[in-house]
């Protein structure tokens, strides 16, 4: 019998091949009508027949979920750092009004285990669930010698759909316009450099150590999935009208709501009008963090901001909370003279 030479080098062909059968029927569960090509192709295959736009226009995002991978390697928990890539492109594509469509998905790892694998992958159906969109495609790379064992990155790429004349980009924001944020679930996938030193590096827990202000073990409060908005801002707006919103990501309130304001406005955020996870007192008061800092760097427990005029406000709040939306009204649109910062949290 000839020697597998391929397989020598650290390339399992044969399980990669059980892994398309594994996950075949979990990738199929987020199929619908749209979707005419089955998993395992060259190319994936989404018709746009369906749509029922005067001129629609495509919104892609990409990204990835950093470092909070080394969590869920120490924690050999993978169920749900699938949930965090979906979400971290769809939120992206949210922002300008657009209906996610469909995701696909980058896996390299350097050796190849299939139960790890089909958990990472199972989550990202399951996050494409949550944003009602399909996963069509994706691509599983075993890269020996370039990952160490049980070493993996993730990335994806989402894309959706919006009517040209319904673009949500904040040309629209005035002055006098209301904020709502929407609660994170916590840390989601931002800001786990800093965090992975203070937790592990500086306190020296393990993931299954307590953290005792949030009444659960550190692999549970650091793997909490990042929330998805999809459900929430489509309802809000088929009922209401949004002169923009913001993914509270990477760069935290004061990176990212500056992307979506006109020069002449200001977003003014009130301390004190929402909810404030445990973990973010605990990470700032441990890790001897400013405020200016937490505020740049984590969502602080808004993680999706809308904009809307004031007339508006009530009604969306009321149609937020009653779909069990913890949602908060955070701030208003000041206007802001040229040498004054684009944000302001007091």
């Amino acid at each position: 019998m000839s020697r597998d030479l391929y397989k020598e080098a650290g390339v399992d062909l044969d399980a990669a091949t059980e892994l398309v059968a594994r996950i075949k029927p979990v990738v199929k569960s987020t199929f619908h009508a749209a979707v005419i090509t089955d998993v395992g192709g060259f190319g994936s295959l989404y018709s746009l027949g369906h749509l029922n736009y005067q001129q629609p226009v495509l919104v892609s995002s990409t990204d990835g979920i950093g470092t909070k991978l080394k969590v869920a390697s120490l924690a050999n928990k993978h169920d749900t750092v699938g949930i965090d890539l979906v979400a971290m492109s769809v939120n992206d594509i949210l922002v300008q009004g657009a209906r996610p469509l469909f995701f696909l998905d980058y896996l390299s790892i350097g050796r190849m285990n299939l139960d790890l694998v089909t958990d990472i992958i199972t989550g990202i159906a399951k996050g494409c669930r949550q944003a009602k969109c399909s996963l069509i495609g994706g691509e599983t790379a075993e890269m020996p010698d370039f990952y160490g064992e049980g070493e993996y990155d993730l990335a994806g790429f989402a894309v959706g759909v919006v009517e040209k004349d319904s673009i949500i980009d904040g040309s629209d924001i005035h002055v006098g316009d209301e904020i709502i944020g929407l609660a994170s679930s916590g840390l989601h996938s931002n800001g786990y450099s800093l965090v992975r030193r203070i937790i592990f590096q500086d306190l020296t827990l393990t993931t299954n150590d307590v953290i005792p202000p949030c009444n659960c073990t550190v692999a549970e409060e650091l793997l909490r999935p990042t929330r998805i908005y999809t459900e929430a801002v489509q309802v809000v707006l088929r009922e209401f009208r949004i002169t923009g919103m913001a993914h509270i990501t990477g760069g935290g309130f004061y990176d990212n709501l500056p992307r979506i304001l006109p020069s002449a406005c200001q977003a003014h955020l009130r301390r004190g009008t929402w909810e404030v996870p445990a973990i973010f007192s605990f990470l700032q008061q441990q890790g001897e963090i400013s405020d200016n800092e937490m505020y740049r760097v984590f969502n602080n427990g808004i993680g999706f901001v809308l904009v809307l005029p004031a007339k508006h406000l009530e009604g969306a709040l009321e149609l937020l909370q009653g779909m069990g939306e913890k949602a908060f009204h955070i701030g208003t649109i000041h206007s802001r003279e040229e040498k004054e910062p684009p944000v302001v949290i007091d």
